[in-house]
């Protein structure tokens, strides 16, 4: 039988219970939610709706206040960069044609439908794909190098989110990813037997609460 998939809202609630009691310095960086005007006003300026999931989820936080890795790739936004950086990828799309699939690429560098919510390391954009079909809510990779990449994605925003809290109090991985404790505290994934990140000593994240 599937697995039931949990709202953000009720996902966020047991990623938030993990980090309060394990990760204090990791939800010490979670902002406090989103207003309903914040999300309309940056619906109005994408010129769609925000994605249900990506909505409930900002009415939770309204990202982060600093990059954080409390999430296996991904450091949410908050709703202004949201708007930023898709406007920002607006502007680069429309000076170097970038909004054009091009014949060697399944898709093209940014999509007005594509909704940044989340940032990798390397500044690159995790988007929420809301052009319409069967794919429509899925999360994909995009406006860093390359073509949009939509490999291997997550269904959904709900999906990502309800992975990382069953992990967290379950146990396991999400794709691979396993959960860790850096020696400042803070949630860090990588794959299975990790002993360090940057020469300094990492522990495997405990699992469910006290």
């Amino acid at each position: 039988m599937a697995q039931q998939i949990l709202p953000p809202s009720e996902s966020w609630r047991r990623i938030d219970a993990w980090l309060a009691t394990y990760a204090v310095s990791d939800f010490a960086l979670l902002n406090p939610p989103a207003t309903r005007d914040d999300i309309q006003q940056a619906e109005r300026l994408l010129g769609i709706p925000l994605p249900g999931d990506l909505a409930e989820s900002l009415h939770c936080h309204d990202g982060v206040s600093a990059w954080a890795t409390f999430l296996p790739e991904q450091s949410p936004l908050p709703v202004s960069s949201i708007v930023d950086h898709w406007q920002t990828c607006m502007d680069a799309a429309a000076e170097n044609d970038g909004l054009t699939r091009r014949p060697w690429d399944d898709e093209p560098w940014w999509h007005p439908l594509w909704v940044p919510w989340a940032e990798s390391a390397d500044g690159g954009a995790q988007v929420i794909d809301q052009r319409p079909g069967p794919d429509a809510g899925r999360l994909g990779w995009a406006g860093h190098s390359g073509g949009g990449d939509f490999t291997d994605s997550w269904p959904d925003l709900a999906s990502l989110l309800h992975a990382v809290a069953h992990v967290l109090h379950e146990g396991g991985d999400v794709r691979g990813l396993h959960p860790y404790l850096t020696t400042k505290g803070e949630l860090w994934w990588d794959d299975a037997g990790c002993e360090e990140l940057n020469g300094q000593p990492l522990r495997s994240a405990p699992i469910g609460l006290p």
